[in-house]
């Protein structure tokens, strides 16, 4: 069978064949090698759950791990090889293929070994990550651990040009994965370094220390369950702990929020205004505990804090709007907190709790600054977010025009 791709370089004019995985490589799975056997020196060994950490790119040209075991019984790589996890928690987390374009790298188990004949390593990496890989979801077997063996891939159909055209379409791929890797140092780099400002910034002794308990009035939150959220038309929005733990910056626009039902609106609430901020009360992991965020665009009346959240509002009008959506995420504020935070696999703060801990503020003028500061270098992240998603939605575009 012949099929012809949406999207072509206009030198080659033959149509792609339709070929078997078993009909065009040998498969094979990868042999031992644990996260507690790796180490700082020894040879370069690649595990099966980096695949979906560490190597981002379809191609591996720098192996990051070593391992210094053993290796006689070891497997190794051949250039070119296409490596897909064994196991993984979801079918289409378990579709990830790469291309390691070294030999002699050790794969270790749970990978699956791809040696094609004669065709390019990435770009077939390129085409089982594009519409292949709902197929190689389908065939993966388990429920809340998933597998995926050679005998499933041996089924697995791709369309192939000459390999002349495969180098070309994979050449093309990485010049704009190349473009993603970069994007995501920028966006690292503008990460540290907001921190890096927040944080000396805001850690100023020379400012008067001043307790929440002496400026900060906090309100009791609802107790609301997930089913009564809803992103539909409702009466009033509302802000939830699980958001508070992904919002990419330190204040939000009340716009973006879900709508309560309209049955699942309490009695009695606190509303929330310009300048308020919300806490998340509870989290697994004692860095992400009181992570809070600030409201700078909201209206009175239109928003409410619940399930989980510790609504609290500056009542002396002791700061600007933003100062405390950047001071309140500061090491210094959070290292208080840690120190308060109670549980052992949740942790867990209360009003009580935030009522002891100490910011260092400066007068207005002076907060108006940082927050002009700190605003700019936040939009800067956003747009730099921004442009990423952009290069993603690009290769996205490229893998569906290009394998049918």
């Amino acid at each position: 069978m012949t099929l012809v791709p949406n999207l072509r370089f206009p030198e080659f004019q033959e149509e792609w064949k339709e070929e078997r995985l078993a009909d065009i490589a040998d498969l094979y799975k990868g042999t031992g090698i644990s996260k507690d056997q790796l180490s700082d020196d020894g040879e370069p060994c690649i595990l099966y759950g980096e695949l979906y950490t560490k190597y981002k790119s379809e191609t591996i040209r720098e192996v990051i791990s070593k391992t210094n075991i053993n290796n006689t019984k070891l497997v190794r790589s051949k250039a070119n090889d296409v490596i897909i996890p064994c196991s993984g928690e979801t079918a289409e987390d378990i579709a990830t293929a790469r291309c390691v374009l070294n030999g002699n790298i050790l794969l270790g188990g749970d990978l699956n070994i791809i040696r094609l004949h004669g065709y390019d390593g990435a770009f077939m990496s390129y085409q089982l990550n594009g519409r292949r890989k709902y197929y190689i979801a389908k065939v993966a077997q388990g429920v809340s651990v998933v597998h995926l063996y050679g005998e499933h891939l041996k089924g697995v159909k791709t369309i192939n040009p000459c390999l002349e055209e495969q180098k070309k379409i994979a050449s093309l791929l990485a010049l704009l994965d190349e473009r993603i890797t970069t994007q995501n140092k920028i966006i690292d780099k503008l990460q540290s370094l907001i921190k890096g400002m927040e944080d000396n910034l805001l850690d100023n002794p020379l400012w008067e220390k001043t307790y929440l308990r002496s400026f900060m009035q906090f309100f009791p939150t609802n107790s609301l369950s997930w089913e009564q959220l809803s992103y539909k038309e409702g009466a009033i929005r509302n802000l939830h702990y699980g958001l508070i733990h992904v919002f990419q910056t330190r204040g939000i626009n009340s716009a973006s929020l879900p709508m309560i039902k309209n049955e699942a609106i309490p009695k009695q609430y606190t509303l929330c205004q310009v300048g308020d901020v919300a806490f998340a009360d509870a989290s697994e992991d004692t860095g992400e505990i009181a992570k809070s965020v600030e409201f700078v665009d909201t209206i009175e009346g239109d928003t409410i804090c619940g399930l989980h959240t510790i609504h609290g509002r500056d009542i002396k009008n002791r700061t600007v709007v933003g100062f405390k959506g950047f001071a309140f995420n500061s090491r210094y504020f959070h290292n208080q907190i840690k120190r308060l935070a109670q549980g052992t696999k949740v942790f867990s703060i209360t009003a009580n709790n935030l009522s002891s801990c100490y910011v260092y503020l400066p007068d207005l003028e002076t907060q108006k600054a940082i927050v002009k500061l700190l605003k700019a270098y936040e939009e800067k992240l956003l747009v730099s977010k921004r442009l990423l998603e952009h290069y993603e939605k690009q290769k996205q575009y490229l893998l569906r025009q290009m394998f049918i």
